[in-house]
């Protein structure tokens, strides 16, 4: 009886975690700081491609227990956010991906006025959306992500922007010679990207925030960061200092967003660029 209630009790703490999250930066640092609270959680990975909308409708329902996004105050009310930066607010920190052709005029932007002749193309379920058009800067928008690169060489809109850790992976992946990353602008908004957990699942909500946190103040969150996306070869690479900084403002951004939380941030939204 004793080795049954063993055995018994083992399957009753082992926690399965459903989450979209692929392969990945996100689903790495999940796992990670979740076995730091809780070794029994174990991840399962949900092959179906949602978008935003669903992903939302399937966590309400308890169907998904987590997945990730950059915030909008909408997913914050509906779900339970951990006020953690994914990437420390590098996805607000993006790169545009232009035609050949038209460097020549990006090269004149030197204030968000010259930049607001372009029109930009975006993901219609992303929160970019809003904060570009809260900008009243021209945009079209698109369903599907992947029909954006036909829809930029196609002159449909004149750039895709993109965060600088995912810009030239996700080109590659898009191969099109008539398109290139931008070598002028740095489109920066205060945006972050978090972990949201379903409703129903406020214990995990919980362990994955004491987790992350524990992580954040050893240093282990920053060196695994700096390790996966080779940050200083980034910066090498972008050269966001030597960019005209175009910069956004995000409207109801959450009252709890850890701007006072410097270990949390890279420094980008504190460089002058050229402008």
């Amino acid at each position: 009886m004793l080795t049954s209630t063993i055995v018994v009790s083992q399957y009753v703490v082992a926690k399965t975690v459903t989450t979209t999250i692929p392969e990945s930066w996100q689903l790495q640092l999940m796992n990670t700081a979740l076995i730091r609270v809780n070794s029994q959680y174990q991840l399962r990975q949900l092959s179906t491609d949602m978008n935003q909308k669903r992903k939302v409708e399937e966590s309400l329902a308890g169907n998904v227990d987590v997945f990730w996004s950059m915030t909008s105050l909408p997913l914050e009310e509906q779900l339970l956010p951990i006020r953690i930066p994914i990437f420390k607010g590098l996805l607000g920190n993006r790169l545009l991906i232009i035609r050949q052709q038209s460097q020549q005029q990006f090269n004149q932007v030197d204030s968000k006025s010259d930049f607001s002749q372009f029109t930009a193309g975006q993901n219609h379920y992303w929160p970019d959306a809003d904060i570009i058009k809260a900008a009243n800067l021209p945009i079209v928008t698109s369903y599907k992500y992947k029909n954006l690169y036909p829809m930029l060489e196609g002159g449909r809109f004149d750039y895709l922007a993109l965060g600088a850790q995912e810009i030239w992976e996700e080109l590659d992946k898009h191969p099109d010679p008539a398109l290139k990353i931008d070598e002028r602008v740095l489109l920066q908004y205060r945006s972050p990207a978090y972990y949201f957990v379903s409703p129903e699942q406020p214990q995990l909500a919980q362990d994955l925030q004491q987790g992350l946190e524990s992580m954040v103040a050893d240093g282990s969150f920053d060196s695994m960061y700096n390790q996966y996306f080779k940050i200083d070869e980034l910066y090498a690479k972008a050269k966001f200092d030597q960019r005209v900084i175009i910069r956004l403002d995000t409207p109801g951004l959450h009252h709890l967003t850890p701007v006072n939380r410097p270990e949390l941030w890279l420094d980008l939204f504190d460089i002058e660029g050229v402008n």
